[in-house]
């Protein structure tokens, strides 16, 4: 029995670096993997889009890297203390699994637009695409809702294994009252404290490219693992 089908392989512009062609083949998963086998998927470096696994493989290029953080090791920076001292104690969070809501699809689409993440002439994210990417999924997935003041600031999206965890998405208020707190940093703060608090050993940040602003800052997250040549390899 067929447990992945091979519905994309072509090339395209890459996403991450200017002039480049990325290929990126994409596998529907046929069944809902366990979270052993989840673990196994987040080790190869392979993300999802909603019921569907890629990895890269672009045929003249290999500077993505997948990135991971021991929990159990990782010690935040003094800029990413300030962050989490930042937030005071006015915020919380609720956890449970990924859904859909009006709310959720508004802040989405402004987080996209009001922080140059599509072109101004691209259609906003629709409920069904929503649903699609971020809802639907061959994994355990959960979503971890951040509250400021009682109103929806932040959602982040995770993917649950057995011993790991892989960070999805993470979408926030653009105003600038959330943004001078730097959500993203607390995001993957907290989400290091769930891997923690769940007993599970990494913190999968899907790629790393050093030379991409939008990916390289991953890698202020000390100590952390790059799969490099099919070996991960540890950076202090």
């Amino acid at each position: 029995m067929k447990k992945e089908l091979l519905v994309y392989e072509g090339l395209q512009s890459c996403p991450y670096r200017d002039g480049l062609v990325a290929r990126m083949p994409l596998y529907r998963q046929l069944r809902q993997l366990t979270p052993a086998e989840s673990d196994v998927r987040f080790a190869n470096a392979e993300r999802r889009v909603g019921s569907a696994l890629y990895r890269t493989a672009c045929p003249a290029c290999d500077a993505c890297k997948g990135i991971r953080l021991p929990v159990n090791e990782f010690r935040p920076s003094k800029s990413q203390r300030r962050v989490r001292n930042r937030w005071g104690t006015d915020w919380r969070i609720e956890m449970g699994p990924a859904t859909y809501s009006d709310e959720k699809l508004a802040l989405f689409n402004r987080h996209k637009r009001e922080r140059g993440l599509v072109d101004a002439d691209d259609p906003s994210m629709s409920a069904v695409g929503y649903v699609g990417w971020l809802v639907h999924s061959c994994m355990q997935t959960v979503e971890m809702r951040y509250y400021r003041d009682e109103k929806l600031v932040g959602v982040g999206i995770m993917d649950l294994g057995e011993t790991s965890a892989s960070s999805v998405y993470f979408y926030f208020d653009p105003s600038d009252a959330i943004s001078k707190l730097s959500p993203g940093v607390f995001s993957v703060l907290q989400e290091i404290e769930l891997c923690r608090q769940t007993g599970r050993d990494f913190l999968y940040l899907g790629l790393y490219v050093e030379d991409c602003r939008r990916l390289n800052y991953k890698g202020s997250y000390l100590p952390h693992e790059q799969l490099i040549d099919g070996h991960w390899k540890r950076f202090e």
